[in-house]
């Protein structure tokens, strides 16, 4: 009898736990059925753009170089007696120091006989300037005589006056010749070289010397093709910053002087000039800036109105990435005007307000629908 009731209860447990389960099972599903469509649509972060007002800025870099190198030379003769003690290489003078003196002796006794000659002639002249008066008072006592311009001495007296001057230039050539014999610094120097000394005879026109000039310093930049369409207007005395990147380091001030107007044929580059006012400072205080150092020089170039500055990572083929209203991406062919950094300025292809992609799914195609992120924060994207 048990058995029988086993045999019974179990089939229809088994029948009634199947349809139990089938229930849930069609509950389940209806369920699913109910469920909202998922958004498959690929999230991007946008920024408004806003143009703005760029100043360019320019950067070179050249070496320092003196404005002038003047090889000097003495102008008289003589023995060298004496010396500036900044006289030697690595020396520093200042314009009208004198850098070394030639015996003079000779030279003063030049100008004494100069002077002499001077008086002599100048007394030649006031005797024949006497002769030609009497010539004339005695012209006038016999106005019926016939008279000769050598009878009123003129020939005497245009002789005298010429030889008044000729020693006057000769006091002059010996007066010259005793100033020359202490030899002055035509400007603030370096002194390059020294190739004199005391007791030493030096011949007029021996080169005894080197200078640089040291009031004012120049740099030569090279300026590429692309950076020459942002030079300022005018170019001359634009200011610079010129700076020193090392151990010592430091900026000056300077200003460009002149562009050497011509296009180098190897690089095709142009070049301007810059110059800096006392460069070894002695007039004023700071870092030297010597002579073949090697330096960055940067000015403000022209100023761009109305362009986008935008990361170049965010730039890929001339092509940005757009977000329209309609929440689609779009391609944007742009023109990069310039280059400056991690950075890209872009005059055509964008509009203010237009919504930039800045983070775009794996594979974007023009049209593809895409949600905005909840926050699009970039700050410095312009």
């Amino acid at each position: 009898m048990k058995a029988l009731l086993v045999k019974i209860f179990i089939p229809i447990g088994i029948i009634i736990f199947g349809m139990v389960g089938f229930s849930l099972i069609k509950a389940s599903a209806a369920d699913d059925g109910d469920k909202k469509p998922v958004d498959t649509r690929p999230t991007v972060s946008v920024k408004a753009l806003k143009a703005v007002e760029h100043q360019v800025v320019l950067t070179s870099f050249g070496e320092v170089k003196p404005l002038e190198t003047t090889r000097l030379a003495a102008q008289v003769s003589g023995e060298v007696i004496s010396w500036h003690k900044n006289f030697v290489a690595g020396g520093l003078v200042k314009r009208g120091e004198v850098l070394f003196t030639i015996e003079k002796d000779n030279y003063l006794a030049a100008l004494l006989q100069a002077e002499a000659a001077l008086t002599s002639a100048q007394a030649v002249l006031i005797e024949e300037q006497a002769k030609a008066q009497v010539a004339e008072d005695e012209a006038k006592r016999f106005p019926n005589k016939p008279r000769t311009d050598l009878f009123l001495r003129k020939p005497q007296v245009l002789s005298a006056q010429a030889q008044v001057k000729s020693a006057q230039a000769a006091l002059m050539r010996a007066q010259r010749d005793l100033e020359d014999c202490a030899v002055k610094a035509p400007y603030d120097a370096l002194i390059i070289s020294r190739e004199i000394g005391v007791g030493q005879f030096v011949n007029k026109g021996t080169q005894v010397a080197q200078l640089n000039n040291i009031e004012t310093a120049e740099i030569i930049l090279p300026i590429a093709g692309f950076d020459s369409l942002f030079l300022p207007t005018p170019l001359a005395e634009t200011p610079v910053n010129i700076s020193y990147k090392g151990i010592n380091s430091f900026v000056r001030q300077g200003k460009i002087s002149r562009d050497l107007g011509v296009i180098d044929s190897a690089t095709r580059m142009s070049h301007i000039v810059v110059q800096v006012d006392d460069p070894y400072n002695l007039k004023s205080s700071g870092s030297d800036l010597k002579f073949g150092k090697y330096v960055e020089v940067s000015f403000a170039g022209k100023q761009l109105s109305e362009v986008f500055k935008l990361p170049q990572e965010l730039v890929n083929n001339r092509t940005v990435w757009v977000v329209d209203n309609e929440q689609k991406l779009q391609a944007k062919e742009v023109n990069v005007l310039r280059s400056e950094g991690a950075y890209f300025l872009i005059d055509k292809g964008l509009a203010n307000d237009e919504q930039l992609v800045l983070t775009l799914p794996e594979y974007p195609q023009v049209g593809m629908e895409v949600k905005l992120a909840a926050s699009n924060a970039s700050d410095g994207l312009k």
